[in-house]
C-alpha cells in the first residue's frame, strides 16, 4: 500500500512531458494511453479529429456496443470485496489499413467517443502518428485531468479542520 501511495504521489507532482517519458521508459506508455483514451471527453477526440491532416480508414473489428459492467468495492482499499453496482460501458476495437488494431472502453454510451478512442490508440501504436496523438490528444487530456485533480484538493484544503489538544497540567 505505501509504494502505491507514494507512486501515487509522484506522478501528481510530474509535469504531462514528465509522464509521457517515464511511461515510455517504463513501458507503461500503452497503458497510459488507454487511461487517457477513456477519459477524454467527446469534444476533445473530435476536434484531435479535425486536426489530423490525413484520415485513417478504420475498420470495425468489434462494436461500438454498449452493455453493464459489475463494479467492485473495497471498504478502505484493503477490505473484502464487495458489488457496489452495474455502470453502461461502450467498447470499440478498430484495425487501421495499416494494420494497427486499437482499443477502446469508455464510460456511458457514447459510440463515436468510443470509436474515436480506438482509432486514436491505434494511432498511437504507429510511430508515424504516435508524436501527434501525444501531442495533440494526451498532453492536453493529462494537463486538464492535473489541473481538475489540483482545483478539487484546493477545494478539499479549503475545509481542513485542524484539531489541536491543550496539556492542562494535570495528569
Amino acid at each position: 500500500m505505501v509504494v502505491y501511495i507514494n507512486r501515487h504521489f509522484k506522478e501528481k507532482t510530474m509535469t504531462a512531458a514528465e509522464k509521457t517519458e517515464a511511461a515510455t521508459r517504463t513501458g507503461d506508455g500503452r497503458k497510459r494511453t488507454v487511461d487517457l483514451l477513456a477519459r477524454a471527453e467527446r469534444q476533445e477526440l473530435l476536434a484531435a479529429w479535425d486536426a489530423l491532416a490525413e484520415k485513417p480508414v478504420a475498420q470495425p473489428v468489434r462494436g461500438p456496443e454498449t452493455g453493464l459492467v459489475m463494479v467492485r468495492g473495497r471498504i478502505g482499499g484493503g477490505g473484502a470485496p464487495f458489488n457496489l453496482g452495474e455502470v453502461t460501458v461502450t467498447r470499440a476495437t478498430v484495425r487501421l489499413a495499416s494494420g494497427s488494431v486499437g482499443h477502446a472502453h469508455a464510460l456511458g454510451t457514447d459510440r463515436e467517443k468510443a470509436r474515436l478512442s480506438a482509432i486514436f490508440d491505434a494511432l498511437w501504436q504507429e510511430e508515424a502518428t504516435r508524436g501527434f496523438v501525444e501531442q495533440t490528444l494526451l498532453s492536453p487530456i493529462a494537463n486538464r485531468i492535473a489541473g481538475e485533480a489540483g482545483r478539487k484538493a484546493g477545494e478539499t484544503a479549503a475545509t481542513r479542520v485542524d484539531f489541536f489538544t491543550m496539556v492542562r497540567g494535570e495528569d
